[in-house]
């Protein structure tokens, strides 16, 4: 019989877990190193007893950037058929991670469903959820409502939840104080900021913090703590208000930590690519090493319809500098839910930002494709090429939509392939263009 409730009470214990020794062996690490990064929090590996299809991940320092895809029902947009197709489409691509963001209707049979299927690690944001689950309006939901809509995720076997507990009384004098142009874009910190302003209370996860951390340690949730004060445009990012929540964090990931709760930190939001850098080191710094989860960042306001590159570009300077998790950012942000398409370009840029991240860590084997594609592309294999591609059907059918005269080479340099006539004078021929051999 099993002597720890967590991963992280596992680890401090010196006891390697399945998920541990599984976790280990995708990141080529030895599992004792892996057990010391667990114990310390510096690396979260969320797995609920409950989610039996589980395929374990880490998450953490010296790991391979992880990516999360977001899905889920809106009240306008509500096809739960689409929203599993999504799901398959992200374990297709690889992805680590799906959040279930569902704010409409009876969600829990959708939720259960992908818990039951999916080998990602589930995440959810149970505040979301309230309204719906628990069917009262917003101003009719009590702190120990909240408490149950998080215990019910727990029980369905949901691997991290985000609960966004820094927005507390202090943070909001912060962010008061300052002003803001965008003033609070976080769905989930909005609700929490309205329910305490509307009921003059304190926000109910952060009055009854250690509350969530026993119902999260009894099934070894992950707690994913929200940035409810996150930047939603470049004029607010590094302001009071963030900073203030994220002292608040800091607290929160230590309190969590020993109760053997595991903690993700989720951070900003639109940011200029200047100040990236910074936010990583100091949320590192102030959250005690603790995994960072951004969402992006954007680096510019003006890309509507192109945000997964925007939230690319901010994502790979991101991980590069710090960050160990990447949530996808679709070409339909700020604009409809994302539909399939939508999903796959968001996956793609991410799993791309995320890759080019590790190449630059030195995180171990992250090259390996690298060299295997240049390899490819030496031969002009285009079936290898294929294969080692992220996205291997999209570059086939580019390939083949002007197929070229000659399959060894493409259609945009032909004959006059630079990689061809190199291969051809090394191989000790002749080059020749004009002749119809």
């Amino acid at each position: 019989m099993k002597n720890y409730k967590t991963q992280m009470e596992a680890a401090k214990k010196g006891i390697i877990t399945e998920e541990l020794k599984r976790v280990a062996e995708k990141e080529r690490m030895e599992p004792e190193k892996l057990l010391t990064k667990v114990a310390s929090g510096r690396v979260v590996i969320p797995a609920n007893i409950g989610h039996m299809a589980l395929s374990p991940e880490g998450v953490g320092e010296g790991l391979s950037t992880k990516i999360n895809v977001n899905l889920g029902v809106s009240g306008d947009c509500k096809n739960y058929a689409v929203e599993l197709q999504k799901a398959e489409l992200a374990a297709r691509f690889g992805a680590q991670a799906i959040m279930d963001l569902s704010n409409y209707g009876k969600t829990r049979e959708f939720r259960r469903k992908l818990i039951a299927e999916s080998p990602a690690m589930i995440g959810t944001v149970p505040v979301y959820d309230a309204v719906g689950y628990l069917e009262k309006d917003l101003l009719e939901i009590t702190a120990q409502d909240f408490l149950k809509v998080v215990e019910a995720h727990a029980k369905e076997g949901v691997d991290f939840m985000t609960i966004h507990a820094g927005i507390n009384r202090r943070a909001v004098e912060s962010f008061r104080r300052q002003g803001r142009k965008m003033n609070i874009v976080s769905r989930g910190g909005s609700l929490l900021f309205a329910w305490m302003e509307m009921t003059g209370n304190e926000n109910p996860f952060f009055e009854y913090y250690d509350e969530v951390l026993d119902i999260l340690r009894e099934y070894d949730v992950t707690i994913s703590l929200g940035d409810a004060l996150r930047p939603g445009c470049l004029d607010d990012s590094t302001d009071a208000g963030q900073i203030a929540e994220l002292i608040e964090i800091g607290h929160l990931t230590e309190r969590a930590w020993k109760k053997d709760v595991q903690v993700l930190v989720e951070g900003p939001g639109h940011m200029a690519m200047n100040e990236i850098a910074a936010n990583m080191a100091l949320e590192k710094r102030l959250c005690h090493g603790a995994p960072f989860y951004v969402l992006g960042p954007l680096v510019t306001d003006i890309a509507p319809g192109y945000d997964h590159i925007t939230a690319a570009i901010g994502g790979a300077i991101a991980a590069c500098a710090g960050a160990d998790f990447l949530c996808y950012v679709t070409p339909a942000e700020h604009l409809r839910l994302p539909d399939l398409d939508d999903v796959k370009e968001g996956i793609v840029a991410s799993l791309i930002a995320a890759h080019a991240a590790d190449v630059a860590k030195g995180i171990p084997n992250a090259r390996e494709r690298d060299s295997q594609m240049a390899m490819a592309r030496k031969n002009m294999d285009w079936d290898e090429i294929f294969r080692i591609a992220i996205d291997g059907e999209k570059a086939k059918r580019y390939f083949e939509s002007t197929p070229p005269a000659d399959r060894h080479t493409c259609s945009m340099c032909g004959k006059m392939c630079a990689v061809r006539t190199t291969n051809l004078i090394l191989d000790g021929q002749k080059v020749e263009f004009c002749s119809e051999k």
